[in-house]
């Protein structure tokens, strides 16, 4: 499992974030090592009963230094920056690309939905970042700029709802990212046991 860019032409298909790192290189590529990082820390992030995840925790696992990490990253807080890049740049371009290839606004906010749903439930390191339990530590900025982005998704829901006229956009679109919220928090703090896109019936109803 790789941290790539995520496509969500089709469900089966959307990117899935994971750490197998395979030590086949002496001398890695340019921003190699980098996304090693990455794909190392969101696999740990992935282990429910996981001890708190420390630079020193980090570099055991990849098998390298706290220094050798330091050469790629500033600060843990920037590699969990590296994180929130992933998810933004992964799921605000699923709100454009259902945008561009879906015209009826309902079924827009329908996919953006499921499409939230499931990409977390693919990536479960990513769903602890997104619900906060992996930032609890951390700098509070870190938070906020998930906060941000939820705001970015509230937005783009309540854009779709007004073009498909409902008469209460602003009320319908904060009702749906509290459903969402929820599902990924009971998801994540089941230890990934529950998954978010079960049972999704009575909340797609809302958008019917």
């Amino acid at each position: 499992m790789t941290i790539q860019p995520f496509d969500p032409e089709d469900a089966s298909d959307e990117a899935e974030v994971g750490a197998v790192v395979t030590p086949g290189r002496k001398r890695p590529k340019p921003g190699e090592r980098r996304l090693q990082i990455l794909q190392a820390l969101a696999s740990m992030l992935e282990q429910p009963d996981a001890e708190r995840i420390t630079t020193a925790v980090l570099a055991r696992h990849l098998g390298i230094s706290e220094a050798a990490l330091y050469r790629h990253f500033a600060s843990k807080a920037q590699m969990f920056d590296g994180l929130i890049e992933f998810i933004e740049t992964s799921v605000l371009g699923l709100v454009q690309q259902i945008t561009d290839q879906q015209p009826d606004p309902r079924e827009q906010a329908r996919r953006v939905v499921w499409g939230v749903l499931q990409f977390a439930e693919k990536n479960p390191g990513m769903c602890r970042v997104m619900v906060g339990d992996a930032l609890v530590h951390e700098k509070p900025r870190l938070n906020e700029r998930m906060a941000l982005f939820f705001d970015k998704l509230e937005s783009a829901l309540k854009l779709r709802l007004r073009e498909a006229q409902h008469p209460d956009p602003a009320g319908l679109a904060a009702l749906l990212m509290d459903a969402v919220s929820g599902r990924l928090q009971r998801y994540a703090r089941s230890g990934f046991k529950r998954l978010p896109t079960a049972e999704p019936q009575a909340l797609l109803a809302l958008l019917h």
